[in-house]
């Protein structure tokens, strides 16, 4: 393991006037994560922002009522990831629910169209006689300015919802709905493009009842609460109070067995307990199967797994996406050792890499480089950018992930301003973007995106850091705690899951399946011996029973052989430097 700096969370030493009925470790940990009173932990939905601030929210209403209405054609136009799959299912079913007749929807090819609308989509619908009355954009078109003009003038009326950072000026649509435009008030700038289409949605069906248009019985839009809760965490979007929301009533539904057909599959085919599952398994278990769809084959796929009514049907499409997964994983392990050998070819240690990377293979696939660039900058702890060969032979497609301290769009942001024309096309958002430049200027952009990136950072912002949340007593390493933190939830991005380190005697360590440690630890403050397992830590490791360890982990319940107990486990591990006591 690459050796990390271990940082501990700081907050208010003391919680005085909330959480009083709360564990203590809870209310130190909430109090870490900026929760200042009970109403952020209140998980209601009548807590919910209203959407009422959201600008552009009632012209897009009206446009949705005067379809229905008027027995009007409705094409949502989705995404090829798990927020544009979800936003899609639930704009088909909820407008479905509120007696719009005439809905399909399109997902563009991550291979053949990129992103968003594009005046390409336009003309083959228009050709296919497929053209609708309304084109409602679901996770994206803020930026699809050419698409959005070649929409109406085939004659269609356009409706964007999108959360995505708006550029330097807005499309044309009728109608945008989108908290990141500018002028809109609308409190939660973080709602994923999943959130922004309920919205939508619950301000419809108040225009419709006010309106004496509803039908009867009157719809529950909370049934799409599941398919919220999964684009919401899938798209890594901050877990601010609202979003907590979104995905606490989302869980419990899926708990309750009350999910769509397609989730429950797709948990079942990972071999998870809807019963028992958190916001984690959202996004490391369902979510990652849904977009195995959208990077290696169609998004459709994907979809259609989410809209299926019939168990059995929805379990064939889930069988078919968990393949595309393994599939996926194994493009991902080879093209992250082809990264590797590029980085060595470099003749750079650590400290001699670009503080901005930027790599290319012409073998890699397209639907994995944003993976990968993850992958490589948890390795090397730089902002990554992976680029793969776009199909016309002349340009290349990348994905970047940034680190903390460095606004990866306004990065490119920087490089497009003082290099017009170098960057055919980017977005995104703060950790993660896309982007298109010609191949032959692969090297120019790398020189630019190194020298945007050195202008933002410090050498102290590249040291790879573990922020914990410090050790946990004695009395607090039990069963009881693991099962305790699994209900505190949702964890999730800038609401992180509770994250511990101590110092342990190693009692004992295995391989086991050939490359996870298997531990036994003992706490060095402590009497009772704990199991622990660090994943992927390769066949060799050094002989902890001789020196102890620094352990960063994170308490779990580990069912085995019908016996539940604690279970440490190990994000990273360091050989103690204090072996006297």
């Amino acid at each position: 393991m690459t050796p990390r700096k271990i940082l501990r969370r700081s907050g208010p030493s003391t919680v005085t006037d909330w959480g009083r009925d709360l564990p203590p470790l809870l209310r130190r940990l909430y109090a870490v994560r900026g929760v200042t009173s009970d109403d952020e932990l209140a998980y209601t939905l009548k807590h919910l922002a209203s959407p009422i601030s959201l600008r552009g929210i009632d012209r897009a209403v009206t446009l949705l009522a005067e379809a229905i209405e008027g027995q009007q054609s409705v094409l949502i136009l989705g995404d090829f990831d798990a927020d544009g799959a979800t936003s899609t299912a639930v704009a088909m079913l909820g407008l479905s629910m509120l007696g719009l007749g005439d809905v399909d929807f399109r997902v563009p090819s991550r291979f053949a169209d990129g992103y968003g609308l594009t005046p390409g989509i336009i003309h083959r619908l228009v050709e296919e006689g497929a053209a609708p009355d309304l084109l409602v954009t679901v996770d994206n078109g803020i930026s699809a300015h050419e698409g959005i003009a070649a929409a109406r003038a085939a004659g269609m009326k356009v409706v964007v919802t999108d959360h995505h950072l708006a550029g330097d000026s807005l499309p044309d649509a009728d109608a945008i709905v989108n908290p990141n435009q500018p002028g809109c008030p609308f409190l939660s700038k973080n709602a994923a493009g999943v959130g922004v289409m309920f919205y939508v949605l619950t301000a419809l069906r108040k225009y419709l009842r006010e309106s004496g248009r509803l039908p009867s019985p009157e719809p529950n839009l909370g049934s799409l609460l599941d398919l919220v809760a999964l684009g919401t965490v899938a798209d890594v979007v901050p877990l601010d109070h609202n979003n907590r929301i979104f995905v606490e009533q989302g869980l419990r539904r899926i708990r309750q067995g009350l999910a769509r057909p397609g989730i429950l599959a797709l948990l079942e085919v990972a071999g998870r307990d809807h019963t028992a599952i958190s916001s984690t398994d959202l996004g490391f278990v369902v979510g990652p199967r849904l977009n195995a769809a959208g990077r290696l084959d169609d998004m459709s796929i994907g979809i259609a797994c989410l809209l299926a009514d019939n168990p059995g049907e929805a379990r064939r499409l889930a069988t078919e996406l968990d393949s595309f997964n393994r599939e996926r994983r194994t493009i991902e392990r080879e093209m992250k050792a082809q990264a590797q050998e590029l980085l060595a070819s470099m003749s750079l240690d650590l400290e001699g890499l670009p503080w901005g990377l930027a790599l290319f293979d012409p073998d890699w696939h397209q639907g994995v480089i944003g993976i990968l660039a993850a992958r490589i900058r948890e390795q090397t702890h730089r902002p990554t950018i992976a680029f793969a060969p776009d199909d016309d032979g002349i340009h290349i497609k990348g994905s970047a992930r940034s680190i903390p301290g460095l606004h990866i769009r306004d990065a490119l942001a920087v490089v497009d301003t003082r290099h017009p024309g170098l960057l055919k096309k980017f977005g995104g958002h703060a950790m993660a973007a896309g982007m298109t430049i010609e191949r032959d200027q692969l090297e120019r952009f790398s020189q630019a995106f190194d020298r945007a990136v050195r202008d933002t950072l410090t050498s102290e912002d590249l040291e790879a850091a573990i922020v914990t949340d410090g050790p946990l007593s004695p009395s607090e390493m039990s069963l009881e705690t693991a099962q305790l933190l699994k209900k505190a939830g949702p964890w999730g991005q800038h609401f992180p899951e509770p994250l511990f380190d101590g110092e342990f005697r190693v009692i004992s360590q295995r391989i086991v399946g050939e490359n996870h440690l298997k531990m036994v630890l003992q706490p060095v403050d402590g009497q009772v011996a704990v199991d622990g397992i660090a994943f992927n830590t390769g066949p060799e490791v050094p002989d902890f029973t001789r020196c102890g360890a620094r352990v960063v982990y994170k308490p779990d319940a580990n069912t085995f052989r019908g016996r539940t107990s604690l279970q440490l486990l190990i994000d990273y591990l360091e050989p103690r430097r204090d072996t006297s006591r």
